[in-house]
C-alpha cells in the first residue's frame, strides 16, 4: 500500500459559499481558512496546495465579539518613516469589511507559497451578491 500525495493532477476543486451575517469574524475566518487548505478533504496534504475555492458573502454584516470594535487595531506600515498608518476595526468594517475579512483569513493560514496561492481562490462581498452562480457553489452553514 503506498502513500497518497496530492498534486496538480488529482486535485479535485469544489466551490463553497460561506455566509457570514450575524457570524463572529473569526469563526467564519477560520472555517474559510480550513476549506482554503483543504483540510476538510481525506486527501490533504500539508505541502501541496489541495483545496476548494471559497465564497464569503455579506462581510459587512459579520460581528466581532466583546470590546473587539473598539480596541482592536488593524496597522499597516508603508516601509517609510512615519509610514504607520492605524485604523480601528469598527470603522474597517464599515467602510471596507471586505478587507477586514481577508485579513482575518490570512492570519490564520501557513506563511508560505501554498498561501499565496490559496488566497488567490478566496473571493469576499460585503452584500449577498456574487459573480460566480456559473460555478453553482454549495452553501455551507
Amino acid at each position: 500500500m503506498s502513500t497518497f500525495m496530492a498534486n496538480k493532477a488529482n486535485i479535485e476543486r469544489k466551490w463553497y459559499i460561506l455566509d457570514a451575517a450575524g457570524k463572529p469574524l473569526g469563526k467564519t475566518a477560520v472555517r474559510a481558512a480550513d476549506l482554503l487548505r483543504g483540510k476538510t478533504k481525506v486527501t490533504y496534504t500539508p505541502n501541496a496546495d489541495c483545496g476548494d475555492n471559497v465564497i464569503i458573502i455579506n462581510a459587512g454584516q459579520a460581528v466581532l465579539t466583546g470590546k473587539k470594535p473598539e480596541q482592536k487595531i488593524y496597522r499597516t506600515h508603508s516601509g517609510w518613516i512615519g509610514g504607520l498608518k492605524e485604523t480601528k476595526y469598527r470603522i474597517l468594517m464599515q467602510e471596507k469589511p471586505e478587507t477586514a475579512m481577508r485579513v482575518a483569513v490570512r492570519g490564520m493560514m501557513p506563511r508560505n507559497t501554498v498561501c499565496k496561492d490559496s488566497l488567490k481562490r478566496l473571493h469576499i462581498y460585503a452584500d449577498a451578491n456574487y459573480e460566480q452562480q456559473a460555478q453553482k457553489p454549495i452553501v455551507l452553514e
